[in-house]
């Protein structure tokens, strides 16, 4: 315990770098603040922009299947006609 002492235990040696931290602080703070609204902005657009590709995509894939069942059953109407003569 006494060599955590040893150099003198000094009261207000602290006060003076709580307040160099307090007025760090005060200007880190709103900077800080700033850059992680700007990132958490840039992240939502991205995720908008992902999602309405997403949904294109989607919606391309639907088209195409539609499309393709559409064929698909056009084909069979055409062998069971071609069956039936």
């Amino acid at each position: 315990m006494m060599k955590l002492f040893n150099g003198g235990f000094k009261m207000g040696s602290g006060v003076p770098s709580g307040a160099g931290i307090v007025i760090l602080a005060f200007f880190v703070v709103p900077v800080v603040a700033n850059v992680l609204k700007s990132l958490t902005k840039a992240i939502i657009k991205g995720s908008m922009i992902a999602y309405q590709k997403a949904r294109i995509a989607a919606a391309e894939t639907i088209y195409g299947l539609e499309d393709m069942a559409a064929e698909a059953k056009a084909a069979i109407s055409e062998k069971s006609e071609v069956a039936s003569e």
